[in-house]
């Protein structure tokens, strides 16, 4: 195997936050030359060093593993926690210091061009902006200490109303709650998870789904967890999919065998859970002789594995059959699904996480993981087919959620045309 990608990789991420904790240390250093004793100067100096270098030996350290094992375990998803928080908030701080330097720059320019070098020196530092930039960063900071140990478990419950005219007269207020992306290798606070399954209970839907990612590397993570699980119950059943983490992809295997060993044994987890595992395959569900498809397939992601089958997940079925798709990637909605010959009402997906980073408001909804995905959370429609991306149940990589909560979806499909805004402002009022 080739190891100079990540040598290089590593060898660039450390000088790069070697350089934004050099960076930083100018703001500290302002703030601190304003203490008399020296001795307590040269202690908050060292003491900051120290504590990057540690950090930063930790992280080479952490990334080693993680690159020679392919699995990002407890202890690699602290670090991650850790660099992510220290990151941002450094960031930020040298946002405003650069800010305050390109000011200095120009001044610096403008002084030497209009009385040369007699007597010239580069303008220092001001006090109030380095106190500035370190309030600002408190910002961030709190933020990602509180998702780390709070965020985390923050379980929302997300409702949508979809209105389709040929939906069975039968299904007319169906409702379907849906998660995805439990990665219970991450779960350690086991009561916290109870209470995000008694959230999905409380809802009482007619069906219930999961959209992937069960698991983040191995079958037996979800052990611990399956009793708590499988009191996930709905009259019209429990329904599951595969995600990408849990094929065993991102794991180092002794052979080929033991890997299909675990793979194997994944599928029986959903057995255990309660869960029909559907594997490019679609059931009708019958309400008072009438019925919709549910249909499932395996993993399919620009990127990622695609191993789904959509055609052999819709087979059997008509075009005025009313269709409902567990696809876990949304890029396979944007790739095959909108614009299937046999059309598909609705896609039911996760994957993104939201990247369990951004802001969500009634103004404002952004996430880096917008410029990979341009579906990664919510509604999406087009011509008449829906998407919805759930944010996860759990969280993977960075043990923490810093705005963008863990999600229950509940869906409810009615029959008929979408009122316009006016009506449903008249109705709620």
């Amino acid at each position: 195997m080739n190891q100079s990608g990540p040598i290089i990789f590593l060898s660039i991420l450390f000088l790069f936050i070697l350089f934004l904790s050099w960076y930083v240390f100018q703001a500290i250093r302002t703030v601190s030359m304003g203490i008399d004793l020296i001795r307590i100067q040269q202690m908050i100096k060292w003491s900051y060093w120290a504590f990057m270098l540690s950090l930063l030996t930790w992280l080479v350290f952490k990334s080693v593993q993680v690159f020679s094992t392919g699995e990002f375990a407890s202890s690699a998803q602290t670090l991650s926690s850790v660099f992510l928080t220290l990151i941002v908030t450094q960031l930020v701080i040298v946002f405003v210091l650069l800010g305050e330097d390109i000011i200095r720059n120009i001044q610096a320019i403008s002084v030497f061009a209009m009385n040369g070098a007699k007597g010239y020196s580069f303008p220092s530092r001001t006090v109030w902006v380095s106190v500035l930039a370190l309030t600002v960063a408190s910002v961030p900071l709190f933020s990602f200490v509180y998702g780390i140990k709070y965020g985390k478990y923050n379980f929302k419950v997300h409702r949508e109303v979809l209105y389709f005219e040929d939906l069975p007269e039968a299904f007319d207020g169906f409702t379907i709650t849906q998660i995805s992306d439990i990665h219970s290798g991450s779960l350690k606070d086991h009561k916290a998870v109870a209470s995000g399954v008694q959230m999905v209970l409380d809802q009482k839907s007619d069906l219930f789904v999961f959209t992937g990612d069960l698991v983040n590397h191995r079958a037996d993570e979800i052990e611990p967890l399956i009793k708590e699980f499988s009191k996930i119950k709905a009259k019209y059943g429990q329904f599951s999919i595969l995600g990408n983490h849990d094929y065993g992809d991102y794991s180092s295997w002794p052979s080929p065998e033991a890997k299909k060993e675990n793979f194997e044994k994944l599928k029986g987890q959903h057995a255990k859970l309660g869960f029909d595992l559907m594997l490019d395959e679609n059931i009708r569900i019958e309400k008072d002789g009438q019925s919709i498809i549910l249909a499932g397939v395996e993993n399919w992601g620009v990127g990622f594995k695609e191993k789904g089958d959509l055609q052999k997940a819709l087979k059997g079925t008509e075009t005025g059959d009313f269709k409902i798709l567990l696809s876990h990637d949304p890029s396979h909605w944007d790739a095959q699904v909108k614009n299937n010959p046999n059309p598909v009402h609705l896609t039911l997906s996760g994957h993104t996480h939201g990247m369990q980073f951004g802001i969500e408001t009634q103004l404002v909804k952004w996430s880096p993981v917008q410029y990979r995905y341009p579906n990664w959370a919510g509604l999406a429609e087009e011509a008449g087919s829906y998407l919805y991306v759930n944010r996860g149940f759990g969280f993977h990589a960075f043990a923490g959620r810093v705005g963008i909560w863990p999600e229950i979806t509940v869906i409810e499909l009615k029959k008929g045309k979408k009122p316009d805004s006016i009506h449903l402002a008249s109705a709620k009022n």
